[in-house]
């Protein structure tokens, strides 16, 4: 059986304050995707727990630390899973604001019980989902939603974007997310972005803000840079997703910029959410 996880983008990202434990509350709008790796599962002739296979892009580590075996190990302390082959062909950027790991996990999750028809309900989906990672449980429903919390809390938002045209740049450049953190200032938003999205997506340029750009921005200019020629090329609305380091654009009308970003992993699609 096999299954393709997509990606997301951030519409907006607002560090709203630090919590006791150190981490940060946010304000966020997840919005899926077509960019999508590769999963496939299939029943191993040999008795090998789950032996995971990665092609396309490298990803470093020991493959038993993916998240895709993590989601095998999770549902298997519960029920019976036979030993299994997972070929995952990664084509979604890592280190991007992408979502790509955890959306291998969840798609992990609702593979391994439509294939092995386990009783399991979304609600226990989203437990185990909640296990794996705080962005994880979106990916079990693929919706635009208003993320609060540390990115685990979510709120369904009135949004299509399905006029619009998505171009994502990823440059070759890897920005550390508990560095993002530690650069940025906590502060109230003015307004909150459940109410930026119900103005047009024209108006979104002055008042839909990413509170990492500043301080990524200032450490990796080219991303900067990469936002601005998205601009210039003609897009409504631009920003870094998460805290990088891709870029994505939104346009009005379908544009080829694959000759623009080189050296960059470039992606572009239609909107279809």
């Amino acid at each position: 059986m096999i299954t393709f996880p997509n990606a997301k983008i951030n519409l907006g990202l607002n560090i709203v304050s630090k919590r006791s434990d150190n981490y940060h509350n946010l304000e966020t709008i997840f919005y899926p995707i077509d960019l999508q790796d590769a999963l496939e599962v299939v029943d191993a002739p040999e008795k090998i727990g789950c032996n995971l296979h990665i092609s396309g892009l490298q990803i470093d580590g020991d493959p038993q630390n993916n998240l895709v075996v993590k989601a095998y190990n999770f549902i298997k302390e519960s029920f019976s899973l036979p030993s299994i082959d997972v070929y995952l062909h990664k084509v979604i950027p890592f280190g991007a604001g992408l979502g790509g790991g955890s959306s291998d996990a969840a798609f992990m999750l609702c593979l391994l019980r439509d294939k092995y028809k386990l009783p399991l309900v979304d609600d226990d989906l989203m437990v185990l989902a909640s296990r794996l990672g705080a962005d994880c449980p979106f990916f079990l429903f693929n919706k635009p939603v208003l993320a609060e919390g540390i990115g685990n809390q979510f709120s369904s938002v009135q949004l299509s974007l399905k006029n619009y045209f998505l171009v994502l740049v990823k440059p070759d450049i890897l920005v550390s997310t508990a560095e993002a953190y530690s650069l940025v200032k906590p502060v109230q938003p003015e307004i909150s972005l459940s109410d930026i999205v119900k103005r047009p997506v024209k108006e979104w340029r002055t008042l839909m803000v990413n509170d990492f750009e500043r301080s990524v921005f200032s450490r990796y200019p080219e991303i900067g840079i990469i936002k601005e020629a998205l601009y210039k090329a003609g897009a409504v609305y631009a920003s870094m997703s998460g805290s990088g380091s891709s870029v994505y654009g939104l346009f009005t009308e379908a544009v080829d910029l694959s000759s623009e970003f080189s050296g960059c992993f470039l992606w572009q699609g239609k909107c279809n959410y």
